[in-house]
């Protein structure tokens, strides 16, 4: 028998059924402008070393939110 608020229809995060996690994590970071041009450079050039720019950009971004998370 389950204990109570182990329910399996329990879920953990508001996420559309449809959307991508990583996507929904993404989106609340607000870099999801970084990360799109990211995806672009790497659907083009199927290399991350053609894309540093965009990763630089978007690992800024993604630093720079986690330092207005801390305490």
């Amino acid at each position: 028998m389950a204990r109570p608020g182990h329910a399996s229809n329990h879920r953990l995060l508001d996420i559309d059924e449809d959307e991508d996690p990583l996507d929904a994590m993404i989106a609340r970071t607000g870099c999801v402008a970084q990360h799109r041009e990211l995806q672009q450079c790497m659907a083009i050039w199927q290399d991350w070393r053609e894309c540093q720019p965009q990763v630089q950009a978007f690992a800024d971004c993604m630093t720079g939110q986690q330092r207005s998370r801390e305490p």
